[in-house]
């Protein structure tokens, strides 16, 4: 994965700017908590006045009822205190997990319209992070980040205002140390800040490879690979742990600097204060109030590191967040209100494709496709024949040519109305960890149980769905781990009849099935492809022998086309394919033909 760099500044104005944008639909109560914020910053010289009162004139006079006045306001405004800051705790999280179910909603929403060429260059394990670490850190930039600070700052001010008002040289005393914690606050805040960037990348290596290792356990056993990808991993652990480390070393050595320097203050209050009372030129209660507003001084300095350090993240955080959100990897989709009336002729008309330059995949490709016909794609493993589908439901976009359906182009065409007219069957079914009706209706709430059971008997999956535990509530778990490659296929089949779309793909759906489930899906194919164009791509030739025309591929361009029978008696490759599995029958996979 790519680093992030590091771009020298400290604080990132614009970003926290962006940050904040992200809270106007709730304003108001953001509003209401900065005010309360301020409430409680503006109180904190309250508690040690009463004292000094208390220390000063109550207990020398002798005044039990005043004492008791000044402990009961103590009290009382303790309580208060407790209670506003249950208020703003509660509302600032409040703000911070609305922002982050939007910013969430919308990073989703924004990454689901890429183009499949994006996922194929970025780690599942990045995206997984920008969801959900990322995000988590740009809340906590609300829940105890932004206002907070404002506080801990107003709560500084305060604090000095006060000790000024009551002897300023007094102050400026006690002052003294603080040139020398903000000239080590700067450095801290320029160390920690390189080490949360490196936090974040490991944080973001972890992710991707646990991902992926965990997704690709099979295969990591299969190979006997459990020990070497474990030392792998402990490189990666370590990694993220010495990356913490760093960002751990800047705040043990600033907290005892804080620590020192507010001991250092109080020594010189102390000193100098000492002498102060011992001669009458200041009462034991100002002292006392000193010492207070002391810890208060310093308590929100060091609660600022604290602050920072969740800005900090924050920031970092929301630049990866905003730069993904800035992104602009989907595909243009043009809007349009009226749906076409289809009937599924397709045609590619000089149609040039490259994944990467100019290494193309097509090449100057041309054809066209009846409405209602059965066509099939055959060719050796690269070929291009999948290509073929993936440009025509859009995944990816040509370099050169036209590909219409029914004579308009399919790049002037929404892809929401598009999509619902091609349906698509791969090889390889993804199926979501939850029951069976939501696997097969795509959560589409628009379809009745009697639409499941015709679409479960025009495939032919009934009997099986029978025979689970729960039926149609059978959770078939991540990826369909409960159920047989052959299940797994008649379930998108049941997607596909659904949808009943004009335009029907099935990439390779029978390429990994035993065979008697692939006379099952045969059946399924045949009843579905009925009365619509169909596309199939397909390695076994006997499963395309009916297809009213077929299309040989090689090396990216067409080659052969027409019937079976016809073909079967050109000199070319489609008789070397068919050939090749009629003497090695299921071996055929094995020499390439499957793609």
């Amino acid at each position: 994965m790519t680093k992030e760099a590091v771009t020298g500044k400290v604080f990132d104005a614009a970003t926290l700017r962006r940050i904040i944008e992200q809270v106007r639909p709730y304003r108001l109560r953001f509003v209401m908590t900065g005010l309360l914020v301020l409430v409680l910053s503006g109180m904190v010289w309250i508690r040690p006045a009463l004292i000094r009162l208390a220390v000063d004139e109550a207990i020398p006079a002798g005044d039990h009822q005043y004492l008791l006045q000044i402990f009961g306001g103590v009290v009382g405004l303790l309580v208060f205190e407790a209670l506003l800051q249950f208020r703003v705790t509660y509302m600032a999280n409040w703000v911070a997990q609305s922002v982050s179910l939007d910013l969430r909603s919308k990073l989703f929403e924004h990454v689901a319209k890429f183009r499949l060429r994006y996922f194929d260059k970025t780690p599942v394990g990045t995206l997984v992070t920008r969801h959900v670490s990322d995000i988590d850190g740009i809340a906590n930039v609300f829940s105890n980040g932004i206002l907070n600070a404002v506080g801990d700052i107003l709560a500084l001010f305060v604090v000095i205002g006060t000790m000024i008002w009551v002897d300023w040289q007094l102050t400026l005393m006690v002052l003294s140390p603080i040139p020398v914690l903000l000239f080590a606050t700067r450095i801290f805040q320029k160390v920690i800040k390189k080490a949360f960037i490196d936090v974040r990348n490991e944080v973001s290596r972890m992710n991707e490879f646990v991902q992926e290792h965990v997704t690709g356990m099979h295969i990591v056993q299969a190979f006997g690979r459990e020990k070497r990808e474990a030392a792998e991993f402990s490189k990666i652990n370590a990694s993220h742990r010495d990356a913490n480390i760093r960002s751990i070393w800047a705040f043990s050595v600033f907290f005892p600097l804080v620590e020192l320097l507010s001991a250092t203050s109080v020594a010189i209050l102390l000193w100098w204060g000492m002498h102060d009372v011992l001669v009458d030129r200041m009462t034991l209660g100002i002292l006392l109030q000193f010492i207070l507003y002391v810890f208060m001084l310093y308590r929100p300095i060091r609660q600022l590191a604290d602050r920072f350090n969740v800005l900090q993240m924050g920031i970092v955080n929301s630049d990866r967040v905003f730069k993904l959100l800035a992104k602009e990897e989907g595909m243009p989709d043009p809007q349009s209100d009226e749906v076409p009336d289809f009937r599924g002729e397709i045609e590619f008309e000089n149609v040039w494709f490259a994944y990467e330059g100019e290494q193309w995949v097509l090449k100057d490709v041309s054809f066209k496709i009846a409405a209602g016909q059965k066509v099939a794609f055959v060719g050796a493993t690269g070929a291009g024949k999948s290509t073929i589908i993936n440009l025509l439901t859009r995944f990816y976009a040509h370099q050169k040519g036209t590909i219409r359906i029914d004579g308009v182009d399919i790049s002037t065409l929404s892809l929401s109305i598009l999509r619902s007219q091609v349906g698509v069957v791969l090889q390889d079914v993804f199926l979501f960890s939850d029951d069976l009706i939501n696997n097969v209706t795509m959560y589409n709430k628009g379809y009745t149980q009697n639409d499941l059971d015709a679409a479960a008997n025009a495939v032919g999956a009934s009997e099986f769905i029978q025979r689970l535990p729960e039926g149609w509530k059978q959770n078939v778990r991540e990826r369909g781990a409960v159920l047989s490659v052959g299940q797994r296929q008649l379930i998108a089949f049941m997607r596909a009849y659904l949808a009943a779309p004009k335009i029907l793909v099935l990439d390779e759906a029978t390429s990994s099935i035993d065979s008697e489930s692939e006379l099952l899906i045969q059946r399924a194919t045949d009843r579905i492809t009925e009365g619509r164009t169909s596309l199939i791509v397909a390695h076994r030739l006997s499963t395309i022998r009916d297809a009213d025309s077929i299309f040989v591929m090689e090396k990216g361009c067409i080659v052969q086309q027409g019937s079976h029978e016809s073909l079967i008696l050109e000199d070319g490759v489609y008789r070397d394919l068919n050939h090749m599995q009629m003497g090695t029958g299921s071996e055929a996979g094995s020499l390439g033909l499957n793609e």
